[in-house]
């Protein structure tokens, strides 16, 4: 008691308290909150949890998307050697040539003219397509491909790496072709997760070639979408040319427009892009499916024997050309000069009464815009014949249309929007219904800029009446595009236009897209 009322009086008398030791402080409990305070410091300047997450998904999907765009946002220019030798007279003949051509313009005729190429094909059998998958028109070329390899014809199909990495690897009837002796399977441009730039830079061509007979060309992928009729979820329209060499076998057969074509597909398959077709399949797996494709070839061949006949058809069926031309353009992966854009470009403007252009959707920079410019500026008949937004079946390219109609439709050019119920994929130019160009480019950024691509100018006032009427028959099937933004519409179709929703879902894409157009 005594001890405690002695502090306290020293307190109160202001009595001096023991000083601290300097520069110590004294120390805290073990597990007192002044030992806690300095640790909850430190924890306040680490980063959130979210962010160390975060940061790192950041990181890589800079890396995904400037990988990918990169080499395609900054395009290489037109050779101007190239621009100066360009001469659109000799697209042009004034004689009957050794090429004869035909218009494919049903899936039906597809189907059939490749079966007849393949079944009568004596040595070697070239199948180049953007896209091929299983399906029953796969099932029918399979089977004839395995009877042309069988009897010793050389066969080489070249697809491109993406729709081949999705859709045949690991499959049949690929896994069992890529297995023959005589067959062998191409990618170009396999893509690979981690360079983003493999992701692009596709190949679009679509053609078939048989010994140096005919091939045909056009905008056809390798499945049931585009070939035969058989039943689908959905259809496309599409155009193909067939080019019969009148003088196979011959001396004169060097004269044949098949001979750049077939020297084009050697310049891709031998480069660097195309890699070997992985194969997966058990030997039993295929022995099984041999079996399966040979009781469909021999149930093809009693229900289509003439398919399978030799004889004049490619003759009867086709018509004179004064001059069969190749375009094409690099066929390197990256950005690419617009080189088929401009040899195009340069042949529309050589016109002297009217062009009508025909593509699925128009996706145009601004000199592919001036080149229409031109073209509406000119004073003759010019006609631009795509889908309707409501009919076409590329949410990407309609939803940019939303953005750029306006610029479009200031070009001058006649804009008419196939509204027909089923999607067109065609891609053709008539000019002055006499040169024909029909292949694989759309006028689109990634046509002109990153794909590879190819058509082929046929000089033939026949064949052009032919396309002549199948473009003005698309035509009645469409909506004409007033400078205002509305439509004459003919009163027959039943196609609606689409509704706000649809309007405001197209125009907010098109705006994420703008940064990637080159790439839609």
């Amino acid at each position: 008691m005594a001890a405690n009322t002695k502090a306290g009086k020293t307190k109160a008398q202001g009595g001096k308290a023991k000083k601290k030791p300097a520069g110590k402080r004294p120390a805290a409990p073990r597990h007192s909150a002044s030992a806690r305070k300095p640790k909850k410091k430190q924890d306040r300047r680490r980063p959130p949890r979210f962010l160390l997450v975060l940061l790192p998904l950041l990181l890589l999907v800079s890396y995904l998307v400037v990988g990918m765009c990169l080499p395609f946002w900054n395009h290489p220019d037109l050779n101007p050697f190239e621009e100066r030798r360009f001469s659109a007279d000799a697209f042009y003949g004034d004689s009957e040539s050794v090429d004869r051509a035909a218009i494919l313009e049903t899936g039906e005729a597809a189907l059939e003219e490749r079966i007849r190429l393949i079944s009568q094909a004596q040595e070697s059998l070239v199948i180049s397509t953007f896209d091929m998958r299983a399906g029953n028109s796969m099932d029918d070329l399979a089977s004839v491909l395995l009877e042309a390899a069988n009897r010793g014809v050389s066969v080489r199909i070249l697809v491109d790496g993406i729709s081949g990495r999705l859709r045949m690897e690991g499959k049949q009837p690929f896994d069992l072709l890529e297995a023959h002796p005589n067959i062998e399977i191409r990618l170009y441009n396999r893509p690979s997760l981690p360079r983003p730039w493999t992701w692009h830079g596709r190949m679009h061509d679509k053609y078939v070639i048989a010994d140096d007979t005919a091939y045909i060309l056009g905008g056809r992928n390798t499945f049931d979408y585009f070939l035969g009729d058989y039943p689908t979820e959905g259809k496309s329209l599409d155009r193909e040319v067939l080019i019969y060499n009148t003088a196979h076998g011959q001396a004169a057969s060097a004269d044949s427009s098949l001979h750049p074509l077939t020297s084009y597909f050697s310049s891709l398959w031998e480069g660097e892009a195309c890699t070997a077709f992985p194969s997966r399949a058990k030997e039993e797996e295929n022995q099984k499916e041999a079996q399966r494709l040979a009781d469909h070839a021999a149930a093809l061949r009693a229900s289509r024997p003439e398919l399978f006949s030799a004889g004049s058809h490619w003759q009867e069926a086709t018509v004179p050309t004064r001059r069969v031309t190749l375009i094409s353009g690099d066929t390197g992966i990256g950005g690419k000069a617009p080189a088929v854009w401009f040899q195009l470009q340069q042949l529309m403007e050589h016109a002297q009464e009217q062009v009508i252009l025909q593509t699925p959707y128009a996706v145009c920079s601004q000199e592919m815009l001036e080149g229409l410019r031109r073209l509406g500026g000119s004073g003759l008949d010019c006609r631009l014949l795509l889908n309707a937004r409501e009919n076409g079946d590329n949410v990407m390219a309609s939803s940019d249309y939303t953005w750029h109609k306006g610029g479009i439709l200031d070009t001058g050019v006649s804009v008419y929007e196939y509204a027909g119920g089923i999607s067109t994929h065609g891609k053709s130019i008539l000019i002055d219904s006499r040169l024909c160009l029909i292949g694989s480019y759309n006028l689109d950024l990634r046509s002109t800029y990153v794909d590879t691509e190819l058509m082929v100018a046929v000089d033939s006032p026949e064949l052009g009446r032919q396309l002549k009427g199948y473009m003005e028959a698309m035509m009645e099937d469409s909506w004409l595009a007033a400078p205002d933004g509305g439509y004459q519409k003919p009163e027959h179709l039943a196609l609606e236009e689409a509704g706000l929703g649809k309007e405001l879902f197209w125009r907010l894409l098109g705006a994420v897209l703008q940064p990637f157009r080159i790439l839609v």
